[in-house]
């Protein structure tokens, strides 16, 4: 654990140094409610954010902006003690809604018994098609402090982040495919919301409203990435004019490659290129490697 914790702070000095600083500007600059926006408050000088949930209704918000390619970042506490059935939900979707066609970037955060560990499901959407499905355990509490959740969008991979540990790679093969979404611009979301057909241990554990409401928090937004503008966006994978599209951004650091291995070892509850029942055929990305 101690191994993990020195690489991470090692690579916060590495390919992120060229991370802008985290942002300062309110709420309004970046983003929109999307629902219910009595179940939205803020902290009295407006840097922490909060959702809440109860029997009636959740609450969510997304960026004013569309983006294509670039680093995505925010700090979150999770709701704590009994959360079974709830989901935190924060991602990247090219719409608002579950349209037949969209991309989408998911982290998903789904409660549980109070006790018993949180699990982070990811998932990766190419026009309409997802499945793609991994869930991972996590070494701290995410509802005793914020931590840091990141995704890196290139046309080479996508990576998923807690705290600056790489937790999911899913690479493109440079070709046209039906796997990597890559062509169209995406929105950031966060919401919460019950989830309690299916989130906790399938659905066998139901929300408890007598804990309602169910908080969760979120601050330091940061996004580093190219501001999509109609007709013809800048946002193009071959200019290398920002980090995240540069070479270093296109593979795993050795560094990172340590911690992957780890989290890879010790932390992985599904991965859906591993369920040959599920997929008696595997998806083809699933024979792409993380570590080139």
């Amino acid at each position: 654990m101690s191994s993990l914790l020195f690489i991470a702070s090692l690579m916060a000095v590495s390919i992120f140094s060229s991370e802008a600083a985290d942002s300062k500007t309110s709420f309004e600059d970046n983003f929109d409610i999307m629902w219910s926006e009595d179940h939205f408050t803020t902290s009295e000088d407006g840097q922490t954010w909060y959702l809440s949930l109860d029997k009636e209704t959740g609450c969510g918000f997304q960026t004013k902006q569309r983006y294509r390619f670039g680093w995505f970042s925010m700090k979150l506490k999770l709701v704590g003690g009994d959360s079974a059935g709830v989901v935190t939900a924060y991602y990247m979707c090219t719409e608002n809604g579950a349209g037949p066609e969209r991309d989408e970037l998911d982290f998903e955060f789904l409660g549980n018994r109070t006790g018993q560990p949180y699990l982070i499901q990811t998932n990766v959407y190419k026009n309409g098609t997802g499945g793609r499905e991994m869930r991972h355990m996590l070494w701290f509490d995410p509802t005793e402090d914020f931590h840091t959740y990141s995704v890196l969008w290139n046309n080479h991979q996508i990576v998923f982040f807690v705290d600056k540990v790489p937790v999911r790679v899913y690479k493109n093969n440079g070709k046209e495919n039906n796997f990597f979404p890559n062509e169209k611009p995406m929105y950031l979301f966060s919401s919460i919301w019950n989830a309690d057909d299916w989130a906790t241990r399938g659905g066998l554990e139901k929300t408890d409203w007598k804990n309602a409401p169910f908080v969760s928090s979120y601050r330091d937004f940061n996004v580093d990435a190219c501001q999509w503008e109609d007709p013809y966006p800048a946002c193009v994978s071959t200019t290398t004019e920002n980090w995240w599209d540069q070479y270093d951004a296109w593979h795993l650091s050795d560094d990172q490659k340590l911690d992957y291995a780890w989290v890879q070892r010790n932390l992985v509850i599904y991965d859906y290129c591993q369920d040959t029942e599920r997929y008696p055929t595997l998806p083809w990305e699933c024979s792409l490697s993380p570590w080139d």
